[in-house]
């Protein structure tokens, strides 16, 4: 069942490269051989499944180290805006940025381990630290002139306006 369809907007499709979208910043590895090409787009097909049940996905690639740290975020319409919350909890406010490129919204940003001392002698990690990325396209009737963004408890909020214009093509048809 692909549960894309459910979606009016497809707020994603940068970020997993869909055809006639700008593919994400990611470095393209020289395939070693036909066994290393296989496994990169069977990882690539895995990834696309678990998107689609909504479960993170591994976006492992030959060389580089799983994306762990990606923050989740929930996407509200509403009359007026749009209004997008990102969770990331442990970061600073000045550790994150938020930028628009043409119809895209960048939120990056970085969650920085606390300094520890030589007596710390570590039993278990479980928190994730580094870098992240999320690449939001906005849809038609989003005003990216107008965006807003605050911060607070760790939950970015990032208010889209919308114009009025695919809106007032709605209409509601009486069921018989």
């Amino acid at each position: 069942m692909n549960l894309q369809k459910f979606s009016p907007w497809n707020w994603f499709k940068s970020e997993r490269g869909d055809a006639g979208a700008p593919a994400p910043m990611e470095p393209r590895h020289r395939e070693l051989s036909p066994l290393l090409g296989m496994h990169q787009e069977l990882d690539r097909w895995m990834d696309g499944v678990m998107r689609q049940f909504g479960m993170p996905a591994l976006e492992s690639r030959f060389g580089e180290m799983a994306s762990l740290l990606r923050p989740q975020l929930d996407i509200a319409e509403r009359d007026d805006e749009y209004l997008v919350s990102v969770e990331v909890p442990g970061v600073d406010e000045k550790d994150v940025k938020l930028t628009l490129d043409g119809d895209r919204l960048i939120i990056e940003g970085e969650k920085r381990q606390e300094s520890s001392t030589k007596e710390d002698r570590y039993q278990r990690i479980e928190r994730s630290y580094g870098s992240f990325r999320r690449v939001l396209d906005l849809p038609v009737d989003a005003r990216p002139d107008e965006i807003r963004a605050s911060f607070a408890n760790g939950v970015l909020k990032v208010h889209v306006p919308r114009s009025g214009e695919v809106r007032e093509n709605r209409r509601e048809i009486p069921i018989q």
